[in-house]
């Protein structure tokens, strides 16, 4: 599971107001929930597009924290995808995921990117717990 943070001075549930009604948008109906630490997220078992197997979405909450949008996009095999005739549904999928984590976080995938290389270095310069 990837959480994702807001940027500076937004907040999820004000990009997204209806977080159900948006993962239905981007993936297919949702089918179940899934606990994470202590929020319940959104299951979608059978997504609209075929390179997703299962995708799990929506707002990880914390206490005195900002809170974060947690994802999980699970894919299947691209070689069963493209043995199926779906090849065409690969940058169909890529857009959708995208476009869904630019609307929720507000940050396109190269500042995505750039924030989780600091969150991995940041952890790096963190000593070790003997």
């Amino acid at each position: 599971m990837k959480e994702y943070k807001m940027r500076r001075g937004e907040y999820l549930d004000e990009r997204v107001s209806d977080m159900l009604a948006t993962v239905e948008e981007y993936f297919g109906d949702v089918t179940d929930t899934k606990r994470f630490k202590d929020s319940d997220l959104y299951v979608v078992e059978d997504p609209d597009n075929p390179v997703f197997k299962r995708i799990v979405a929506g707002t990880v909450e914390y206490a005195g924290k900002k809170d974060k949008l947690g994802v999980q996009f699970e894919e299947r095999p691209a070689e069963d995808v493209i043995a199926e005739g779906n090849a065409d549904a690969a940058a169909d999928a890529v857009d959708a995921k995208n476009d869904f984590l630019l609307e929720a976080t507000g940050r396109d995938a190269k500042s995505r990117r750039d924030s989780m290389k600091r969150s991995v270095e940041d952890d790096a310069e963190k000593p070790d717990t003997v």
